[in-house]
């Protein structure tokens, strides 16, 4: 039976930050990861290949996409070394500063905030550089500015908010020279993986894996640090239950080989490891199900495990084919979603904290690989009466002996305009939606409580405000067509096990140490106590560098 300093479950933002931090510190740490490793150029593409890449194991099925249904929502999460890096869209916004609700005012709401931003900044600006933020460059060859960020920058100004290019953990080009796409990056193979990586070719996959190792996920950053300082990294490993005794716990996991489909649970080996300490960091989902399945194991936990989730105010709208004045008559305006990475921009709508009114929300724009816009532009009807016109103008040359060679332009109407997806774009909102979800069992299976109607008036206006985006654009608006039936989707879940001033209060204090329990710490989105509002992934990150700087202080003591 292996002995650690400390076991992290879940490579994640906060579980990969820990597992490096304590590591760098000289403590034998191991990481258990349920899923498996993903190196550039593993990512599916194909149908075959993306119908296996879905995590159900019990069908064995060991894939990165992660799809939870309640009632209300769906949420998708990542299984795999690395975490959601694998297949979030690059975002490293700060939680905005004035977004910390610190008033018992706002305990309606349930949004005390045991936290500053202040404190957040050494890590924020720590979590930065190891990540290799970068914005995109959006001025000059032989990269430019996309037609999407440029119609968000337009649309941001006409609707008097703010807009900027966020911090992204891409690499457009290697430091000191200029962004050059599809170059090799510079120590790029200098990773756990031992494969060559390139600068960012701007073709929309992020969210699906990045192929060419653009994307400074986890696994290629934290994770390579976290491995040459010596951290035991194991994948397939998918904790089960843990125990405590009197100075250490004893953590169950599944090990399985991931390789063949025989895999399943007949054929899982049970394993233990031990550890002075232990750090959930399994996510908003995983570790909220985890600590409910064993609360026997924390018999002095908070009666808030559970509560405040949110699913950071995710909401998605839609503009579709946009037209502009060009020469004094309407022309398309090409959007061109799939070039460049998914996410180029931003724009905010303040929140009654910065002094305005309502909740706030940023909205940015989205994209997608080339392969969905074939996907609807050649769906099969129009695709048959583009070739059957193909098809007969061909029979008529043939028979009428036509000297006539026109046979470019027939290809070109069996292809088509392709304006439908050209002049359409995904809009993603998210922001401070009412954090008022409560997780429980039910069956032995997790189950979420969660009133959407406390969060109306938010979601009304983030709809409001896309539309009017889309009005900007001279383009026609849809939102997302499960918002009619009342049901969202997000892919930011929050909360389960917040941080509070007591035990009364969270589940953990603001360091991520549960109440009650010496020894364990949560280190993921689990312990917010609300909706971050921006892209949660670095606010995730810092909260766990800081608590690494704690649980090193520990262990020095």
């Amino acid at each position: 039976m292996d002995f650690f300093d400390a076991v992290v479950v879940g490579s994640g933002f906060g579980g990969s930050v820990m597992a490096f931090r304590l590591a760098e510190a000289g403590k034998s740490v191991c990481l258990l990861e349920r899923g498996k490793a993903f190196p550039p150029g593993s990512f599916p593409r194909g149908p075959h290949a993306t119908a296996a890449n879905f995590w159900a194991p019990d069908h064995g099925l060991y894939g990165m996409f992660d799809v939870w249904s309640f009632s209300d929502l769906d949420a998708v999460v990542c299984s795999g070394l690395g975490g959601g890096s694998l297949i979030y869209a690059n975002v490293l916004l700060r939680k905005p500063e004035n977004w910390f609700p610190q008033d018992d005012s706002a305990g309606a709401d349930g949004e005390y905030w045991p936290i500053t931003y202040d404190q957040l900044v050494p890590h924020y600006k720590q979590v930065e550089t190891v990540m290799g933020v970068q914005a995109y460059p959006s001025h000059g060859e032989p990269y430019r500015s996309t037609p999407k960020t440029a119609a968000m920058r337009e649309a941001a100004h006409l609707l008097g908010l703010d807009w900027e290019l966020p911090p992204l953990a891409v690499t457009f080009g290697n430091p000191g020279q200029q962004p050059v796409p599809g170059v090799p990056i510079l120590g790029g193979e200098q990773n756990l993986h031992g494969v060559p990586r390139y600068t960012c070719r701007l073709v929309g996959e992020c969210d699906l894996g990045c192929n060419f190792g653009s994307k400074n996920t986890l696994d290629l950053t934290y994770l390579s640090a976290a491995k040459r300082h010596g951290a035991v990294l194991r994948t397939g490993c998918e904790v089960r239950s843990f125990e405590r005794t009197a100075d250490e716990f004893a953590i169950s996991y599944l090990k399985r080989p991931l390789d063949g489909d025989e895999d399943g649970p007949d054929h899982a080996e049970r394993c233990v490891v031990r550890a002075r300490r232990l750090i959930l960091a399994a996510g908003a989902l995983g570790t909220p199900y985890l600590l409910l399945r064993n609360r026997s194991a924390v018999p002095r936990i908070s009666p808030t495990l559970g509560t405040h989730f949110s699913g950071n105010g995710d909401f998605l709208g839609f503009v579709f084919q946009a037209w502009e004045k060009r020469g004094g008559a309407e022309a398309p305006r090409l959007l061109d979603p799939s070039f460049g990475p998914v996410i180029t921009s931003a724009m905010r709508m303040p929140d009654r904290l910065d002094g305005g009114s309502g909740r706030g929300f940023f909205i940015e724009d989205a994209g997608y690989p080339d392969f969905v816009n074939w996907l609807v532009e050649q769906n099969a009807l129009t695709m048959s009466k583009h070739v059957l016109r193909f098809l007969l103008r061909r029979g008529w040359s043939r028979l009428s002996h036509s000297p006539r060679s026109e046979v470019g332009r027939q290809l070109s109407g069996v292809v088509g305009k392709g304006l439908l997806t050209a002049t359409s774009l995904p809009l993603l909102g998210m922001g401070r939606d009412v954090p008022n979800g409560r997780m429980r069992l039910r069956d032995g299976y997790l189950d979420l409580d969660w009133d959407t109607a406390a969060s109306d008036a938010y979601f009304d206006r983030v709809n409001r405000t896309m539309r009017e985006l889309s009005s900007t654009l001279g383009g026609r608006y849809a939102s997302d067509p499960l918002s009619y039936l009342n049901r969202l989707i997000t892919v930011h879940p929050l909360g389960g096990a917040p941080m509070g001033r007591n035990r009364e209060e969270g589940v953990v204090n603001s360091y991520g140490e549960v109440y009650g329990c010496p020894g364990l710490s949560i280190a993921d989105g689990s312990i917010m106590p609300g909706p971050v509002g921006s892209n949660p992934s670095l606010t995730i990150a810092a909260l766990a560098d800081r608590s690494a700087d704690r649980i090193i202080d520990g262990f020095r003591r």
